[in-house]
């Protein structure tokens, strides 16, 4: 044991988004329970690269007595990880979620400046080439579906996203999803399932920047994991007043 720093959770504050786990390079973090927790102190260099990427600030490097960082083990658990690849970390399940999620956060948007001059000055078509559209409800043999470059979108993203059409669905088939509402191991098995059957040439995942809807990213990882398939998959987000934010 040696005096040194080391990160800490609070749990309190931790609503279990995950973005800590992909951002340690150690892989000293991970989500159990609902609730990011450091795996091994062992595994920790104290370095706090995770702290920027903590949405609710509920990681800090504390200085205490904590067993050394070993680099050796740190390999060895990294080599372990990435053997379990196929079986990506366990998700939050959004059926035990009792907090308050601050993605869901009351707010007043207003009026964008400008946004009346990007207004068409007729109807604009539709750019829909499937139904239905609910990944619950979408067949996985839909012959829509082989082959394709398929979209997974949150609910919420066409709402925020003024050109969703003319931007993203255009000659795509899409299937929609709430990661917060829905149960994600449902999803996973269906979206696996689309995955086996289509054969798609890749699919794009589109979501909201609020921290429950990037749990959509970690159902699209898990069922092309549990299909054993390849395929490209790209994470589009989307801001609440609609700007493109990553992609």
């Amino acid at each position: 044991m040696a005096l040194r720093k080391v990160v800490r959770i609070d749990e309190e504050k931790c609503d279990g988004c995950g973005e800590c786990v992909t951002s340690c390079a150690e892989g000293a973090i991970a989500v159990i329970d609902g609730k990011a927790r450091l795996v091994s102190e062992t595994y920790c260099d104290g370095l706090g690269a995770c702290l920027g990427h903590c949405p609710q600030d509920a990681i800090t490097v504390e200085e205490r007595e904590a067993a050394g960082f070993d680099e050796a083990e740190t390999q060895k658990h990294l080599a372990r990880l990435s053997g379990q690849a196929a079986h990506p970390a366990p998700l939050p399940p959004a059926a035990a979620h009792h907090h308050q999620c601050p993605g869901s956060m009351a707010r007043s948007l207003g009026s964008r400046a400008g946004a009346a001059s990007a207004q068409t000055a007729g109807p604009v078509a539709s750019e829909l080439i499937n139904w239905p559209v609910q990944l619950t409800l979408v067949p996985p043999g839909a012959p829509y579906l082989r082959g394709a470059d398929i979209l997974l979108v949150a609910d919420c993203v066409p709402f925020a996203l003024p050109d969703f059409h003319q931007r993203f669905l255009r000659g795509k088939p899409v299937v929609i999803g709430c990661p917060k509402l829905d149960q994600p191991e449902s999803y996973i098995t269906k979206l696996a399932g689309i995955v086996r059957a289509a054969r798609p040439k890749s699919l794009t995942v589109i979501h909201m920047e609020v921290p429950c809807c990037s749990g959509l990213t970690r159902i699209a990882e898990h069922a092309l994991a549990e299909a054993e398939s390849g395929i490209p998959l790209t994470d589009i987000t989307i801001g609440i007043r609609g700007d493109l934010l990553a992609a």
